[in-house]
C-alpha cells in the first residue's frame, strides 16, 4: 500500500514465519483511519471480484471507481481506487462505524496491510521467487497494541491473499519483466493500451478473444477456449499467458498460428 501519511517501516527483513502482533477491529480507536488519504493500486483480480460484487460491468467500475495511472518505474498503464472528494479522501467503500461495505471483496492491498512485501532479485521465471515482508507502522495505527499473534504466513492465509497472489502472478510477472528491461526500450502506446485492456477489461478482452479473428489466428486447444469462455479467472490468466508471448517473446509455444 502506498499511503501518503507518514509510515515508519523498520529495517526488518521478515519471512514466512516471522511474528508479529497485529488486530484491527471496531473497538480501536483508529478504526477505519487507514482507509482515508490512501493510495491503493488495484489488481486484475481485484477488479473482477470487485466489480461483481456491485454488479457492474469491467466499463462502469473502471469509470466510476478508478483512476488510471502509468507506473513510473515499470512504464506500465496501471489503475488506482478513486477516492472520495471530501475533507480526508476517503476510500468511496468505508464508512465510520461499519468499517469496509465490501470487507469480503476487499483489495489485495488491504488485506497485506500492514504487512509489505518486496523482493530481492528476479530469476525471469515465475515460481522462482526471493521475496520478503516487512510491516507498515503509521503513527496513527493503534492495532500492533493488541495481542492477536500472527506470522506472515498465517496472517497471509486468513486474509486471503494467497488466492489473489496466485491468480494475479502471472500480472505481476509482467510487470517484473518489464522493469528488468532496460530503460529505453519502452511499449508503444497500442501495446500499452493491450496491456490495459488484457488486464483490467475483462469484459472488452472476452469480446477480443471471441468475436474477432484472434482464435481463427493461434491454435488454442478447443478444452482451453471453453474454459476461458466460461471462468473469467481462466480468462484472464490466459490473458496473462498471451500479454508474456506477445509483449516478452516467453511461452510462444503456447501460441502457435493455425495452419491455413
Amino acid at each position: 500500500m502506498n499511503n501518503q501519511k507518514t509510515s515508519e517501516i523498520p529495517p526488518q527483513q521478515m519471512s514466512l514465519n516471522t511474528r508479529f502482533k497485529f488486530r484491527c477491529h471496531k473497538g480501536v480507536k483508529c478504526f477505519t483511519d487507514c482507509c482515508r488519504g490512501i493510495d491503493i493500486m488495484l489488481t486484475p483480480y481485484d477488479i473482477l471480484t470487485m466489480r461483481r460484487k456491485l454488479d457492474l460491468t469491467s466499463e462502469e467500475f473502471l469509470a466510476v471507481f478508478t483512476e488510471p495511472r502509468i507506473l513510473e518505474k515499470a512504464d506500465m498503464p496501471v489503475v488506482t481506487l478513486k477516492l472520495l472528494d471530501d475533507e480526508r479522501n476517503s476510500c468511496p467503500f468505508v464508512e465510520d462505524k461499519d468499517g469496509c461495505v465490501i470487507y469480503e471483496d476487499r483489495p489485495t492491498t488491504c488485506r497485506y496491510y500492514p504487512i509489505g512485501v518486496g523482493a530481492l532479485s528476479y530469476s525471469g521465471e515465475q515460481g522462482d521467487k526471493d521475496e520478503f515482508f516487512f510491516t507498515v507502522k503509521e503513527a496513527h495505527c493503534l492495532g500492533f497494541e493488541e495481542d492477536k499473534e500472527w506470522t506472515v504466513a498465517e496472517w497471509r492465509q486468513d486474509q486471503g491473499i494467497d488466492l489473489r497472489d496466485a491468480v494475479n502472478e502471472g500480472w505481476m510477472d509482467l510487470m517484473v519483466r518489464k522493469k528488468s528491461l532496460p530503460a529505453s526500450m519502452k511499449l508503444s502506446e497500442e501495446s500499452k493500451k493491450i496491456f490495459f485492456m488484457v488486464c483490467y477489461n475483462i469484459d472488452k478482452f472476452r469480446d477480443f478473444v471471441f468475436n474477432s479473428s484472434f482464435l481463427k489466428r493461434y491454435d488454442i486447444p478447443e478444452d482451453r477456449v471453453a474454459e476461458i469462455r466460461e471462468d473469467d479467472v481462466k480468462l484472464l490468466q490466459f490473458g496473462f499467458e498471451w500479454l508474456k508471448a506477445t509483449l516478452f517473446y516467453a511461452g510462444q509455444e503456447n501460441f502457435q498460428a493455425k495452419k491455413s
